[in-house]
């Protein structure tokens, strides 16, 4: 399904943009993309949250960066508390803001590593979204300067978040600053199905097996093998979501030669089996 365009509203007199959503009966599946990132804490609402091709169970507190044009929408299953609605605050700002902000004040400097990190997608700690919580709940009722001030300390706090995890999603642009994990990633996501190896890829990076595992996990937050995996699961959500081809089929397709292993994993990811993914999610697709 083709995500549509949405158009970020601004105001006259800020740079960047805060929505207080309030949704008494759901949150609606609206699948769409924008050139901003959109910082996103989810209260009050469980459901699941798809981003590009990635599917995951959300929950109250959910907090997650998305990249610039990378297609999602979140969907909700019940609320916590039946007597308060499903809420969503939501936090867009362009690429060109993010830059300006890094380059004009050199303590930002951290923020670039995870506006690259987010170039696709990050979902935060669960301790950093409940130190961040009053932070963003307390801007719904600031001033423009008074706002500013915080979404500086929102993404001070984010980029200092060592647990946060990266979501691998596909045909997304992206930008990595080290040409060597830059290739190493294009790679990949050309092969992601194929059979791969660490020692194949630090080569590709030219570093040795231990500075590879390194280097990887400081630009993905995440170690290659976990990051391969959530690829293949990835694109066999979409391929559930998008088609009736046997189970069987998709785990050979996305690189998996034994559909024993593909359903250990799958499940570990999903929290269900293939067939119970596409029985809940197949209609979003039709």
């Amino acid at each position: 399904m083709r995500a549509s365009f949405e158009k970020i509203p601004t105001e006259a007199n800020t740079s960047w943009t805060l929505l207080n959503r309030r949704l008494a009966q759901a949150i609606p599946f609206e699948w769409h993309h924008h050139p901003e990132y959109e910082l996103t804490l989810t209260l009050n609402s469980r459901g699941h949250r798809y981003i590009s091709n990635d599917v995951a169970l959300y929950d109250d507190g959910d907090l997650v960066l998305v990249g610039p044009n990378v297609p999602h929408s979140w969907s909700s299953a019940e609320t916590i508390d039946p007597a308060k609605p499903h809420i969503a605050l939501v936090i867009w700002f362009s690429e060109a803001w993010a830059d300006s902000l890094v380059k004009l004040f050199p303590e930002m400097a951290a923020t670039r590593a995870l506006l690259t990190a987010a170039q696709h997608a990050l979902s935060f700690s669960d301790a950093t979204s409940r130190a961040l919580r009053p932070v963003i709940e307390a801007m719904v009722e600031q001033d423009a300067s008074q706002r500013l001030i915080s979404l500086l300390t929102v993404l001070n706090t984010l980029s200092r978040d060592v647990a946060a995890q990266r979501i691998a999603v596909q045909n997304t642009p992206h930008i990595i600053e080290d040409a060597r994990i830059r290739r190493v990633l294009d790679y990949l996501h050309g092969h992601y199905a194929q059979p791969l190896s660490i020692p194949e890829l630090a080569q590709m990076a030219c570093v040795s097996v231990s500075a590879f595992h390194r280097m990887f996990r400081r630009h993905t937050r995440c170690t290659a093998l976990d990051y391969i995996v959530r690829l293949r699961i990835g694109h066999a959500c979409a391929l559930l979501m998008q088609g009736n081809l046997a189970v069987s089929t998709i785990a050979e397709q996305v690189g998996y030669a034994s559909q024993a292993l593909f359903n250990r994993q799958f499940k570990a990811h999903k929290g269900m089996t293939p067939s119970d993914f596409r029985g809940r999610h197949g209609h979003h697709f039709q």
